[in-house]
């Protein structure tokens, strides 16, 4: 299996230090803090570990602190509510005596019921388009200049192969419509662990996704002037999928205001399954550059 995402598997498999208390361990992806897809994928183990027989169906998420990447993460679940068909668990991710995200994620047993959804768009196979490691090669080299530290970050191998649709490049600061979409997969196979593949999709679903509000304003998460940072994150499993084939991510921003950017997303299997939804709101901040110094 490849390092990098063998390395992400151990991650989510945590360790238990008492009933109820788990402890994780965090990688360093480029950011000032602990990636919030990590920690959103951990406290979803951590639930996890405390139910048999019911699939997490929703988690709704606040991130309270940045985490730190050098100090492990203790993970404390409280068992809010078993009940005939759903499950509750409110889960505390704790660094230095603070928490740093809060969450409630509810689990379901399986049933069978009514169904509909809303069809899958129609977008370029991701055979015939790039993935985001070969397009960060170019980005770098049309922006000429690059700080050592942006650089380092773009070049840092991640779990996850994204094949944008229409790709931008985020270092040159162009403008574009507040929606995106993206191919995702894991880079090599995964055990056949059903709850596995949803901690993964809950990881990868944090990515790009403040991007997608900055678009239309010709701005990202490289510049120095820009503090931004993921507030909540809201995830909705609808169906069973497999992260390593294909998924599509789509993703929109209705809005942004008051410094915060909110966007939404839905992600697809490649027969046109809606397997989850997303929405997220976060933080995107312009400050001076004697501020920032």
């Amino acid at each position: 299996m490849d390092s990098t995402l063998q390395g992400l598997i151990r991650q989510l498999d945590l360790e238990q230090l008492e009933l109820n208390l788990f402890r994780g361990q965090s990688t360093d992806l480029g950011g000032r803090s602990v990636f919030g897809g990590q920690v959103i994928g951990q406290a979803l183990v951590a639930a996890a570990r405390t139910i048999e027989g019911r699939v997490p169906h929703s988690l709704h998420a606040y991130f309270l602190l940045p985490g730190d990447m050098a100090a492990p993460i203790v993970y404390e679940v409280d068992r809010i509510r078993d009940g005939k068909s759903f499950s509750a668990r409110r889960v505390q991710a704790i660094q230095h005596g603070r928490p740093i995200l809060s969450g409630i994620a509810s689990f379901h047993v399986s049933e069978k019921g009514l169904e509909h959804q809303a069809p899958m768009p129609e977008v370029p196979p991701p055979e015939s388009l790039a993935s985001l490691a070969e397009l960060r090669e170019r980005w770098i080299a049309e922006a000429g200049e690059v700080p050592d530290r942006v650089r380092e970050s773009m070049a840092r191998p991640i779990a996850i192969d994204f094949r944008p649709v229409n790709p931008m490049n985020p270092l040159t600061h162009n403008k574009g419509e507040p929606r995106q979409a993206y191919w995702l997969r894991a880079v090599d196979r995964i055990p056949d662990d059903p709850m596995l593949h949803r901690c993964l999709l809950a990881y990868a679903s944090d990515f790009q996704f403040i991007g997608t509000a900055l678009r239309p304003h010709g701005r990202s998460w490289h510049q120095p002037t820009m503090v931004v940072a993921s507030i909540d994150h809201a995830l909705w499993f609808h169906r069973e999928a497999r992260v390593d084939e294909w998924l599509l991510y789509t993703m929109d921003s209705p809005t942004a205001q008051s410094a915060r950017g909110f966007a939404r997303g839905t992600i697809y299997d490649r027969s046109g399954r809606l397997i989850a939804s997303v929405a997220q709101e976060g933080l995107m901040r312009e400050v001076s550059a004697r501020r920032q110094s």
